[in-house]
């Protein structure tokens, strides 16, 4: 016996989403599709990192101060909640119009616009907004049909606009925006001390082994300190560098994708009309401002697909017959009159129905003694 079942299924708002990021965990973890140099980045901090705990650290604990292995754990931990925190994270990411908001906003810009002959390029689609007295252009993006907020920009590898848009970081496999900009930046500050504290101890390491056995000897009998000092040398100018470069960047309320385009400096003219004028306030509204909720609602339900799947028949037993269906009393009759091999049995098998005088409606009543006389009607109607 096959059943019909309905099963609805759940659809979550990040199963629809447009643009080029990848969803773990039913939408919990939002990242860029390119994660390849992400997974470099972890295997570098991951990889030095075991090295100096399983090696460099016992022998420091044990000759200069057991404070060593820790203070490196804490700033390893840390780098590593503020990384994944970084990367996890959405960016800042606004929605794309509806079809109904789209085509509002085309029916305003035309009658802004008003019509553009034909062969004629059309004005560009800008407004004016006011911050700080001072005048801001917000532009149209015709990918996500809306004018972008303030200091958004549309990221080309994850194809969404991104507000407070800084850049898109592949180390960390994802856009650096309003909601983790602060993350990433704790990440390379931390990354930065943590690159130093391991290749300040690798040297100290070094020579306090050589003052035993010598240089040489040294280098030979610990080749993985060979190679932290390696990876650490090579990291530190640029993780060094690049938190040098977002300090100035936060003490100056700008984003990296500002300074590129040179719009607060050069041939505009124009002062940064974020900035406060005070490092310390800049500071604190970058990195200890109050952080706004994500306005894609990822784990939002979005419809209930309905789907009907068709299970297999159940097998029976030898002795289990199915119970008999709800019959009327005509199809009881007949059911009655049915042989068990479902033929029908002769007239002569079938007993005859008793009836009594009083049950017979069109016939004359027999009293007892009474013979029965065929009447003519009758003998006609058998003609």
């Amino acid at each position: 016996m096959s059943v019909m079942v309905a099963r609805k299924k759940v659809v979550r708002k990040w199963e629809k989403l447009p643009g080029r990021n990848t969803f773990c965990c039913d939408g919990r973890i939002m990242m860029a599709r390119q994660k390849g140099i992400f997974y470099l980045t972890l295997f570098l901090i991951l990889g030095t990192c075991a090295l100096f705990f399983a090696f460099e650290c016992r022998y420091l604990a044990v000759q200069l101060s057991p404070a060593i292995p820790v203070f490196a754990a804490v700033l390893f931990l840390f780098a590593m909640a503020t990384l994944l925190r970084t990367s996890f994270s959405d960016p800042g990411v606004i929605p794309r119009a509806l079809p109904d908001e789209a085509a509002f906003i085309e029916m305003e810009i035309e009658a802004t616009n008003g019509t553009v002959p034909q062969g004629q390029r059309p004005p560009p689609r800008i407004k004016n907004f006011q911050i700080n007295n001072q005048i801001v252009k917000l532009k149209y993006c015709y990918t996500c049909k809306i004018f972008r907020p303030p200091r958004a920009s549309h990221c080309s590898i994850c194809d969404n606009c991104v507000e407070r848009f800084d850049h898109h970081c592949p180390w960390v496999g994802n856009c650096v925006g309003k909601r983790n900009y602060r993350y990433f930046y704790l990440f390379i500050l931390s990354l930065s001390l943590l690159t130093i504290y391991i290749f300040t101890f690798n040297i100290v390491y070094v020579a306090l082994k050589s003052l035993k056995i010598g240089f040489l000897n040294t280098l030979k009998e610990t080749p993985g300190t060979v190679l932290e000092v390696l990876i650490c040398f090579f990291t530190l100018w640029s993780v060094v560098g690049l938190t040098g470069f977002h300090t100035f960047l936060v003490a100056l309320n700008q984003t990296t994708n500002e300074d590129i385009k040179g719009s607060w400096t050069g041939k505009n003219r124009v002062q940064n009309p974020y900035s406060h004028g005070n490092i310390v306030k800049n500071c604190c509204e970058v990195l200890c401002g109050p952080l706004p909720p994500s306005v894609l609602d990822r784990r939002g339900i979005l419809q209930q697909e309905e789907s009907t799947v068709q299970e297999g028949s159940c097998p029976r037993g030898p002795g289990v017959q199915e119970p008999p269906a709800t019959q009327g009393p005509g199809q009881a009759q007949e059911g009655g009159m049915k042989q068990q091999d479902g033929s029908i049995p002769p007239t002569s098998a079938i007993p005859a129905l008793s009836m009594s005088n009083a049950e017979r409606p069109e016939e004359k009543q027999q009293t007892p003694g009474e013979l029965l006389v065929p009447s003519p009607d009758s003998g006609r109607a058998e003609h």
